[in-house]
């Protein structure tokens, strides 16, 4: 945002102003991935995100990622609720500490839940075995009619599309072998759970392929754009998003984004 040639800050209202314009409902179940940087300057910073997210989703609830998945491995398989850091960028480190939020004891995937049933909706990622499995957290935002956020990032950040995965069954994307994984829960207790990680055979890593996917997002209307400070910003519909890919599978099965090409005109038209 510019004025007389000088950026100015972003403030609470700009953000409530902006998610107004987005289409974004109070009651809304919203996840946020962001590029701070590209943003630029927010009052109070992260936390002022933060806030003005959470104060607007009044009756709803916010999400935002703090995903461990670089930081809890073979070599340090302890997940710490209390101290783990996030390995996904400045707004997740900030989310993952602050105490009006609930973290998930999910050991590579985990959220942190701010506002109206955020405990509830958390509960029980503990019990994973998979990045994103059916009935966990990501998984849950098709169940609630949920929306992906994204403000200076592409898809290949929206790790939402991975649960979407898993629920249609998309083959060889998860290992064979489980990792083990500890848990150390916030009264100390400690629990042991075996996770199967990302893994797609002749792919390396399918997220940085899902951008393929947007051109058929947004001709199944999923997708509204709009900007957040100097960032770019998408409004994703989670619903629309999983099937668009459930119905792209099932018309051609070997589109497992296993590259950069563009998706042919036809499966496009498929997702209609």
């Amino acid at each position: 945002m510019q004025k007389n040639g000088e950026k100015n800050m972003l403030t609470k209202q700009d953000i409530f102003a902006f998610l107004e314009k987005m289409g974004i409902r109070h009651t809304d179940t919203v996840t946020i991935h962001a590029a701070l940087r590209k943003v630029g300057e927010i009052e109070n910073g992260a936390d002022g995100l933060i806030d003005g997210l959470k104060e607007y989703l009044s009756e709803g609830l916010l999400l935002v990622p703090t995903h461990t998945w670089a930081n809890v491995n073979p070599k340090n398989p302890v997940f710490d609720v209390r101290s783990t850091v996030p390995c996904i960028g400045t707004l997740a480190k900030v989310a993952a500490f602050r105490k009006d939020g609930i973290r998930s004891l999910h050991p590579t995937h985990s959220m942190a839940a701010f506002g109206k049933n955020a405990r509830a909706y958390i509960e029980g990622e503990e019990k994973s075995h998979t990045p994103a499995p059916v009935g966990g957290a990501l998984s849950r935002l098709y169940d609630v009619g949920g929306k992906v956020l994204l403000c200076g990032v592409g898809h290949n950040r929206n790790t939402y599309l991975h649960s979407c995965e898993e629920r249609i069954g998309v083959p060889n994307r998860l290992s064979e072998k489980p990792v083990a994984a500890t848990i150390r829960l916030l009264s100390g207790e400690i629990l042991s759970r075996p996770i199967r990680c990302h893994h797609a055979v002749g792919c390396g890593d399918v997220s940085a392929h899902y951008p393929k996917y947007e051109p058929a997002f947004r001709r199944a209307g999923a997708v509204t754009d709009g900007f957040l400070g100097d960032a770019p910003a998408q409004f994703c519909d989670c619903v629309t998003m999983c099937r668009v890919m459930e119905r792209i599978y099932l018309a051609h099965p070997g589109e497992l984004c296993f590259d950069d090409e563009p998706l042919p005109e036809e499966l496009l038209d498929c997702v209609l």
